[in-house]
C-alpha cells in the first residue's frame, strides 16, 4: 500500500507517460554493497582524494589500482546478486508504454544482470577498464596491475578504471539531459542527493513539468525539492511502486 500522496502522484499520469529513473548506492545495500556517504560507507574508510581522482591516479597509480581492484572482487562476490528492486525496474522496463530511462551513479552491473537495457552508467562501470592513451574500452574482471600493457595501443600504465572521478565529466550528459527534459516522471532511489549534477536531476525534471518522487530508505536533505516521497528499504518500496505503475497503466503482467 503506498501512501496516498504516491498514489495520486502516480494516479495523474498518462499510461504511455514518458519516465526517468535514476538510482544509486542505496538501491544496491540490500545486496551486500557498501554505500559511500554512510556512517559505515566506503568514503568513511578511504579519503576519496586519495584514491578516486585524476591526481590521485597520477600520483599513486598502484594504491588506485588496488582500491578498484578490490572493488571488482567485492562485485563479483558470487553472494552479491541483483535484488527484488533491480528486478522491479527491469519489469518495469519491459512493461511500461511509454519511453523510459534508467539512469544510475553506481558503478556496479547489478541492473543489468537483472535485465535493464535503456540504462546509462553515468559514472562509469567497474567491470570495464580503458586506455587513457589510444581509448581502448574493455570488459574487465580480475585485478588490474600498473605494469600490464594495452592491447591495442601496448601502453603501459595507461589503462584504468573505466570509471568518472572526482573531477571529472560523468558520461551521456546530452542524453540525460534530453531525457530529463522530455520526462513526465522523475524517480530518485537511493541516492543522497548530495553529488552534481545528478543532484541537480530532479531540479530539471521539475522546470521541465515532470512529477518528480524521491524513493529512498529515509527522507535526504532534498526531499522538499519533489513532489511526494516513497521511504523504507528498496526491495519493499520499488517493487510496490512498480506494480502501482503498471497498474495505473492498465498493464497486467
Amino acid at each position: 500500500m503506498l501512501p496516498d500522496p504516491v498514489t495520486a502522484l502516480l494516479r495523474r499520469l498518462r499510461g504511455d507517460a514518458a519516465i526517468t529513473i535514476l538510482t544509486g548506492a542505496g538501491i544496491s545495500r540490500e545486496s551486500g554493497l557498501h554505500t559511500f556517504r554512510d556512517a559505515d560507507g566506503v568514503w568513511a574508510q578511504v579519503r576519496l582524494e586519495d584514491v578516486a581522482t585524476p591526481q590521485a591516479f597520477a600520483r599513486d597509480p598502484e594504491t588506485v589500482q588496488g582500491f578498484y581492484n578490490a572493488r571488482r572482487r567485492s562485485v563479483l562476490d558470487p553472494a552479491v546478486q541483483p535484488n527484488a528492486a533491480h528486478h522491479a525496474l527491469a519489469r518495469l522496463e519491459q512493461f511500461w508504454p511509454g519511453p523510459l530511462l534508467l539512469v544510475t551513479q553506481n558503478v556496479d552491473d547489478l541492473h543489468d544482470r537483472a535485465g535493464s537495457r535503456h540504462l546509462i552508467h553515468m559514472h562509469g562501470e567497474l567491470l570495464k577498464i580503458r586506455c587513457e592513451s589510444c581509448g581502448l574500452l574493455m570488459d574487465w574482471t580480475r585485478d588490474l596491475h600498473t605494469g600490464e600493457a594495452c592491447p591495442q595501443c601496448a601502453g603501459v600504465g595507461t589503462l584504468r578504471p573505466h570509471i568518472v572521478w572526482f573531477g571529472e565529466m560523468p558520461l551521456a550528459m546530452d542524453a540525460i539531459g534530453e531525457a530529463l527534459d522530455a520526462t513526465d516522471l522523475f524517480i530518485s532511489i537511493g541516492t543522497s542527493g548530495n553529488v552534481y549534477p545528478a543532484a541537480g536531476f530532479v531540479s530539471q525534471a521539475r522546470a521541465a513539468g515532470a512529477a518528480t518522487l524521491e524513493v529512498n530508505l529515509e527522507e535526504t536533505e532534498g526531499a522538499g525539492l519533489f513532489h511526494a516521497g516513497l521511504y523504507g528499504p528498496a526491495t519493499v518500496t520499488v517493487p510496490a511502486l512498480v506494480d502501482a505503475l503498471l497498474e495505473c497503466a492498465g498493464v497486467r503482467c
